[in-house]
């Protein structure tokens, strides 16, 4: 199926006009979608997506969205992602660093420890260092595209 890709236009700012950008754009080369990490890249690319639909970017989530599937994860996976934790569709690791993902993003501090210690028992410090990193990367870049308004369109 050829699905036709929308555009994105800023209806409230230019993100150009500020250094800030071109810092997220370098979060971006570390952490961002074609990174090379120690973490799994299907759950590297799981987490992006749980940050894009807890903070509800249509940027985000059209980005992310397309390329999990262009990692290869299933769409049962990708279409659940949003009930992760009432399904047998991820493994215990994959539910730990979405718990702890989206602890960190919610910024619910009880939360967090509980997520933090549960991380703990399956993760390396430096996957877990990395998790959190490719979360606080999608939370910039979730609020900036927010903020500048990078809203869906068709362009014929």
């Amino acid at each position: 199926m050829n699905e036709r890709m929308p555009e994105f236009e800023n209806r409230r700012f230019d993100p150009d006009l500020t250094p800030f950008h071109g810092l997220a754009k370098q979060m971006a080369g570390a952490f961002g979608y074609t990174a090379d990490l120690a973490i799994d890249r299907e759950l590297a690319q799981l987490l992006r997506l749980r940050v894009a639909q807890v903070n509800t970017c249509s940027y985000c989530l059209i980005l992310h969205s397309k390329a999990a599937r262009e990692h290869g994860i299933e769409d049962a996976r990708i279409d659940n992602l949003t009930s992760w934790w009432e399904s047998d569709l991820y493994s215990p690791a994959e539910q730990a660093a979405l718990a702890y993902c989206e602890a960190l993003t919610d910024g619910r501090p009880r939360d967090f420890d509980v997520a933090h210690r549960r991380a703990r028992e399956i993760f390396t410090d430096r996957e877990i260092a990395e998790i959190a990193a490719v979360t606080i990367n999608m939370n910039v870049w979730t609020r900036l595209k927010l903020a500048q308004g990078a809203t869906p369109v068709f362009v014929d």
